[in-house]
């Protein structure tokens, strides 16, 4: 399926038009990847729905959960059902950046000297699971930095553009701290979801029992190529949204930072980090995917709520004292939002 050549100009104005058939065979592929991976992790539907949200948004999403969840089960079952090629590094105190970007290995040449080649590492990907990233020293962790923001990896005096699609899926444990390195703001704002992963109730533990013990194991089928990804991508970034949603956005983020004059006294007095801008366009195109996913070419304010938590759970940080005085992260940022709706309206 070819999408983007179904496209039809903006008409000279800016404006994207497109093909409705386009449209509708889109939105079924979405619906049938979605389907697909909800048949071999069970129970999990609205995790599925905003991983394939932060896919199709050209984000990465940071998955925490107990061990055992499922994590990394979400993760290939995501790259057997995208067919995007798939790699996983085991994060650990002694891996070091170059075990992950690659590095220059002597290799013999034609002429039977060595020379010098550059060997490419595991994050050569489009989907790199980077397991327990926590793990890892803050010097290893930050070898993803410039992956994530630029989509190139610069070793050997050479940048190199890594395979497109590209998406990092990190994942940490948020009880066994010991040993561990907190992620700095500077890389978790560069996740575009932060995904709570929890143990499943009675009765899904039951259906996923019954289908993983017996002789034959749930396999998915691939519903879509790379390189409709990277059409959905594209089409993703031309939703509509319109003036009030997106003052609605910037009146939020502003509302979110403690320094700022729009901050209210709660947040100067509980909040530590507030929403970036970069936060903030994570917000807007996450919204934008929501709702091309839910079959509309619009973004409603409805999309915003829909994807604030994972959005912004990670960045927007209680200080010292909100945490002591048991401040709702959850609770203030939907106070926030809701009175900046109103406010743009």
């Amino acid at each position: 399926m070819t999408v983007i050549s179904t496209l039809k100009p903006a008409d000279g104005r800016g404006e994207p038009r497109m093909d409705r058939e386009a449209l509708d065979t889109l939105l079924k592929s979405l619906r049938d990847a979605r389907s697909e991976i909800g048949r071999v992790v069970l129970g999990q539907h609205e995790i599925v729905e905003q991983l394939l949200i932060g896919l199709i948004a050209g984000g990465h999403v940071l998955l925490e959960g107990p061990p055992g969840a499922g994590k990394t089960l979400l993760v290939k079952t995501l790259a057997d059902v995208t067919g995007l090629s798939f790699s996983r590094v085991q994060f650990t105190p002694d891996l070091m950046p170059a075990d992950i970007t690659g590095s220059l290995v002597l290799t013999p040449d034609g002429a039977g000297h060595d020379v010098l080649k550059f060997q490419p590492g595991p994050i050569f990907t489009q989907l790199l699971l980077a397991d327990e990233i926590n793990r890892a020293t803050p010097r290893t962790q930050s070898a993803l930095l410039e992956a994530m923001q630029e989509r190139t990896v610069s070793a050997a005096g050479t940048s190199m553009k890594l395979p497109q699609p590209f998406c990092v899926l990190a994942t940490q444990n948020p009880i066994e701290m010991e040993g561990t390195y907190s992620l700095p703001e500077a890389q978790i704002d560069r996740f575009m979801f932060r995904i709570d992963v929890g143990y499943p109730s009675a009765e899904t533990l039951a259906s996923i029992l019954h289908a993983t013990t017996g002789a034959e194991q749930p396999v998915a089928r691939r519903i879509l190529t790379p390189e409709e990804i990277l059409s959905i991508q594209a089409l993703v970034r031309t939703v509509p949204i319109a003036e009030h949603v997106r003052n609605a956005v910037a009146l939020f983020a502003l509302a979110t930072q403690p320094g700022a004059k729009e901050a209210s006294k709660d947040v100067q007095r509980f909040v530590r980090f507030g929403l970036s801008p970069r936060g903030a366009q994570a917000l807007v195109m996450a919204a934008k995917a929501h709702a091309l996913l839910a079959g509309r070419y619009n973004v409603a304010i409805e999309d915003i709520r829909a994807v604030l938590m994972p959005a912004l759970r990670h960045r927007v940080q209680l200080n010292f004292e909100g945490s002591a005085e048991g401040v709702s992260l959850e609770g203030l940022i939907s106070k926030l939002f809701e009175h900046s709706v109103k406010a743009a309206s």
